[in-house]
């Protein structure tokens, strides 16, 4: 870790703000409109600076939840949807309001994983994006609660702020939620000890020290904020952590103050497919390799191969995205794999010589290729 540094205001076009439930809503999940019309008015200063400004917001369910006549979130899943339908459309609606004040316009996009997950789609949800940027309107973009399944269970939108980050290839993404970044520990309860000022890297140290700590009206502990920001460092974007229920804390960080945790990009910039690979496809299933075949993808850069493969888990085809685990369960990277589940049952442990005369055909020499392969 570095001394602290700050980030050139000018270096910068192009930003995504990530705003959490708790920074939104009240204890009882009541819409903080207060705490809205500061965010709004620090998203409109970056506007004035020139910055082009993406807004990803939580709070959907939350507001619902007032609607519904609840007391606390729900647990059961169509509550969930129920909820994010009757409180997207009243969120949305006080944005709308609040940024009409400074003659700003915005521009609704909700999102599954699905979007972004097939490759049509998310070439589609970008374009789109890029359309409003250029005609100078700020995308707020929410999970498409309504519809979503599997994907209602993402960090507060953490990973969906991750993923629209390295989808438009901004240069920052700014995390804000209701404590000040990343401290030396962290529990169920509480963060204690130094505030972390700047991380070069995402180690496993550092996905440790996240801890967990979500409220009933969210589903982002730390630990997911900390993986979106692995995510988008690994796309070459700076990311801060920061508190959000600090009036004007868009403008402190622009000035050059020292607050929230800042996370350094990667110098190795994952190129824009390799992150959709890594990040944006679900993995199917998991292959569980040996320590030669560790050390040749980690250390040499090398493709995987059958032979060293020692175990196949879930069911799945040929092209489809795997997660790549060593004996220890840790998982190391993703990756389309070039043959299904099937056949690799069948070669996993065998050399490339061997699987011709194995399957009576052979498509590659590797199970995945390096250029299919992405280190997490």
């Amino acid at each position: 870790m570095k001394d602290s540094k700050t980030i050139n205001l000018k270096d910068l076009k192009r930003i995504v703000v990530k705003v959490g439930t708790s920074i939104l809503t009240d204890s009882r999940g009541i819409l903080e409109v207060s705490h809205i019309s500061d965010i709004v008015e620090d998203l409109f200063r970056l506007r004035r600076f020139g910055l082009e400004v993406v807004l990803v917001t939580s709070g959907a369910i939350g507001a619902g939840v007032e609607r519904l006549k609840l007391k606390r979130r729900p647990q059961k899943i169509s509550l969930k949807q129920a909820a994010a339908a009757c409180g997207q459309s009243r969120l949305m609606h006080i944005y709308e309001d609040l940024f009409f004040k400074h003659s700003q316009e915005v521009a609704q996009v909700l999102l599954t994983h699905r979007d972004l997950s097939e490759r049509k789609s998310h070439l589609n949800a970008r374009e789109t994006l890029l359309v409003l940027l250029q005609h100078g309107i700020i995308p707020i973009i929410n999970e498409n609660d309504t519809v979503a399944f599997e994907e209602i269970k993402f960090g507060d939108n953490d990973t969906l702020a991750a993923l629209v980050t390295n989808l438009l290839e901004a240069d920052l993404l700014i995390i804000l939620t209701d404590i000040d970044g990343l401290y030396e520990e962290h529990s169920n309860r509480e963060a204690k000890g130094r505030l972390i000022e700047v991380i070069e890297e995402v180690t496993d140290k550092i996905l440790n020290l996240a801890g967990s700590k979500s409220g009933e009206l969210s589903i982002g502990g730390m630990l997911a904020k900390v993986q979106a920001a692995q995510m988008a460092t690994k796309g070459g974007a700076y990311v801060i952590i920061a508190n959000g229920m600090k009036p004007g804390i868009l403008t402190q960080i622009f000035a050059g103050e020292k607050v929230g945790t800042l996370f350094l990009p990667q110098i190795d910039r994952t190129s824009r497919r390799k992150c959709w690979i890594g990040f944006n496809l679900k993995p199917s299933g998991q292959l569980i390799i040996d320590d030669g075949a560790k050390e040749a993808i980690l250390k040499q850069g090398k493709s995987l191969l059958s032979s060293g493969i020692r175990e196949i888990k879930g069911d799945f085809e040929r092209g489809e995205a795997v997660a790549v685990l060593d004996l220890d369960g840790r998982e190391l990277a993703r990756g389309l794999t070039n043959y299904s589940q099937t056949e690799l049952d069948k070669i996993r442990g065998k050399h490339s010589s061997e699987i011709e005369g194995i399957l009576g055909y052979k498509y590659d020499d590797e199970a995945i290729h390096r250029d299919n392969l992405v280190l997490l």
